[in-house]
């Protein structure tokens, strides 16, 4: 699993643009930038739907105010649920990126894959919230239990900014 201190791996996400979908190399992303990243088991669950995503709207004027140029939400779902989720939630209107990681390539190399099959969640991501200076890991939460977003809300990450 990824940790503090370490360079995300280059991967390849996927995002809607006007013409369909379009790679997005998360390496270019980060790259001489702070982003806030934070990645939730699926699009339309309803813990993701309902605290995860809502909370980094809420916040997303603090993060801008910590210097944070970007908020990217990751999720194992094709790049169409990716924009469909982004744009009934709000989260594209406040200006948070939604990528997909449509392969969880991005995923299963930071170490972030597991599995749910009773539940249908088959190669999903870990919840989590990380803070990336110019493609390196400097904070890092993780949350414990499923259902769960406290430390990886964006409150949650916030609080382990100050």
């Amino acid at each position: 699993m990824i940790s503090v201190g370490e360079k995300l791996p280059k991967a390849n996400l996927v995002q809607m643009g006007p013409d369909g979908p379009e790679p997005i190399s998360i390496a270019d992303k980060t790259k001489g930038r702070t982003v806030a990243i934070f990645a939730v088991p699926g699009a339309y669950t309803p813990t993701c739907s309902s605290a995860h995503v809502p909370s980094f709207i809420r916040t997303k004027d603090q993060f801008a105010a910590k210097g944070v140029d970007e908020i990217i939400c990751i999720s194992v779902n094709d790049p169409f649920v990716m924009a469909a989720w982004g744009a009934e939630t709000g989260a594209t209107e406040a200006g948070i990126t939604m990528l997909a990681d449509a392969e969880c390539n991005l995923t299963e190399a930071i170490g972030m894959r597991f599995d749910a099959a009773p539940a249908g969640l088959v190669a999903r991501s870990l919840r989590y919230a990380m803070l990336v200076e110019d493609g390196v890991v400097k904070i890092l939460q993780m949350e414990q239990g499923p259902g769960v977003c406290d430390l990886t809300a964006g409150e949650g990450l916030l609080d382990a900014m100050a």
